[in-house]
């Protein structure tokens, strides 16, 4: 652990000692420390799944802590809500907007603080405040606006503003540049800025070294629930935060299986160019993204979670829009094709939400199996279903890739997490003659049910399939990929063969960095 020694305590307004939080099955924290001091942006890096988010949701009081203290200008407090945080002078800045659409900026901006009945309240004097507030921090947003109409940048200043108005000391921003133009970014960064020389403090949530570099004055590193490193501004370099972000740990993960079909002299299973591809707030999500991927090899995409990669999965698969570019299966255009074409022409997708995308959990088992299939022989004949051949077919499924089910005409929901994916997985391997699109195909497992998976995946690649492996785990992403492109902000930055990845080089692209220094 890198630990420098900084100055005295004297100006500490918020202390976090001791904090632990489970999850059924997980430790999200474990024991961690943590002080903001008046005055300072503390940035706190991390990968997905590091603890980040988590911290902060603890000290913003959406979640309770199972152990530790939270001391509040040398108090120790109790925060078991947001209000009480708010009334501590802590605002939070989500990553995903909390407005309400239909409302007005200035009744997004009072909600929930008028409690008094009694009490008068005035529309236009309201918006007047909120006008002051926007000119004193270069927030400038109109307060009458409906907030569903106003551009993502604006809705993140209102965002900004219902947390100066509620008269916040300490902004925590998670993610706050995720959907931001560089023009943006800066506009942000100002505020920042000028927030903190009135003598107010923020947390910085952030994946991207590079604006922690130029907005923080300490940094704090955390990696699986644990602080790793904390240091100056003055004293971090991209490499020593990538590394401790990455952790040295992932450098002797070997290829499960080697592969050794040789890429360069086949065509492209699947051929990506000039990908534009919008996300649910107007960015763009993927920007001008080029990819190939080969029948008989695993192809992972590795990069911090938000980068445009369920954007591209979507896209791929006919379930978002695409607004520029082309997808080539083999010779035939995907672009914008129904997603029902796009299974009839062999591609298989995991997505990585198996209850709410990949499957109906109050259907059978061997309904689920043939979900994609049902309507085609041997499994319909002329409009109707043949139960004697769905059976047939589910029962040695099950008995292929080892589900565990009382019988196969169980629901679906009364199955393991594990043995739910076995579905998903038997279901998409068989839908994919040409391409497996695998989406977080391990989330939520344990380490049986993800060894199958894998295996499950190496498997598909050796029948010469092509597998487009998209996952946040780069333990998984080293250890089965044959090719690993790193995106970041919807563009990829480099595709490397596993034999010559360099974990640091991996770690700084997904952070954004091109260039090692």
């Amino acid at each position: 652990m890198v630990i420098y020694m900084l100055s005295d305590d004297k100006d500490i307004i918020v202390e976090l000692s001791g904090i632990t939080k489970y999850f059924p099955g997980v430790l999200a924290l474990d024991k961690v420390d943590l002080n903001v001091r008046k005055g300072e942006v503390l940035a706190l890096l991390g990968e997905n799944g590091a603890g980040k988010s988590t911290l902060m949701r603890i000290l913003y009081g959406m979640y309770r802590a199972d152990e530790g203290k939270i001391k509040i200008n040398g108090k120790a407090v109790n925060i078991e809500s947001p209000k009480d945080a708010m009334q501590l002078g802590i605002g939070m800045i989500h990553q995903h907007f909390t407005l309400v659409p239909v409302h007005s900026v200035v009744e997004n901006i009072v909600l929930g603080t008028i409690t008094d009945q009694q009490r008068s309240f005035s529309i236009g004097e309201t918006a007047k405040e909120i006008e002051n507030l926007g000119e004193t921090y270069g927030l400038k947003v109109d307060p009458r606006a409906t907030v569903n109409q106003l551009p993502v940048e604006m809705q993140q200043r209102v965002e900004i503003l219902k947390a100066l108005y509620r008269g916040a000391k300490v902004l925590i921003m998670d993610e706050p540049t995720a959907v931001l133009t560089p023009q943006s970014t800066e506009m942000l960064f100002n505020f920042i800025r000028d927030f903190r020389r009135a003598g107010n403090s923020v947390i910085f949530i952030s994946h991207k070294l590079n604006e922690v570099l130029e907005i923080a004055d300490r940094i704090v590193v955390l990696r699986s629930g644990r602080v790793v490193g904390e240091m100056p501004r003055e004293k971090a370099t991209e490499q020593e935060l990538a590394r401790m972000m990455v952790g040295h740990e992932l450098s002797g993960i070997k290829l499960k299986a080697e592969n050794n079909v040789t890429l360069g002299k086949k065509e492209p299973v699947l051929r990506i160019e000039n990908l534009k591809v919008k996300g649910s707030l107007g960015h763009w999500a993927v920007d001008s993204l080029q990819l190939e991927i080969y029948a008989g090899e695993i192809h992972g995409i590795a990069g911090v979670s938000g980068n445009g990669q369920d954007e591209l999965a979507e896209a791929l698969y006919g379930l978002r829009l695409v607004s520029e570019g082309s997808i080539f299966l083999k010779d035939l255009s995907l672009l914008n094709e129904q997603t029902r074409n796009i299974i009839d022409q062999g591609v298989g997708y995991i997505p990585a939400d198996r209850h709410k995308e990949g499957l109906v959990l109050d259907m059978s088992v061997e309904e689920n199996l043939v979900l994609k299939g049902f309507d085609v022989s041997p499994f319909s004949r002329k409009g109707i279903l043949q139960e004697n051949s769905i059976r047939r077919y589910a029962t040695e499924v099950i008995e292929s890739y080892a589900i565990k089910t009382p019988t196969p005409d169980t629901h679906v929901r009364y199955l393991s997490g594990g043995n739910q994916q076995k579905i998903v997985i038997a279901r998409e391997i068989a839908v994919a003659k040409f391409l497996l699109i695998a989406v977080q195909p391990t989330r939520g497992l344990d380490i049986a049910s993800t060894e199958y998976v894998h295996q499950s995946l190496l498997r598909a690649r050796d029948e010469g399939k092509g597998v487009l492996l998209i996952s946040t785990e780069l333990s998984e992403i080293l250890s089965l990929s044959d090719r690993i492109s790193v995106i970041y902000r919807g563009r990829v930055l480099k595709t490397i063969d596993r034999r010559d990845v360099n974990i640091d080089e991996i770690g700084l692209l997904m952070m954004g960095v091109t260039t090692q220094q």
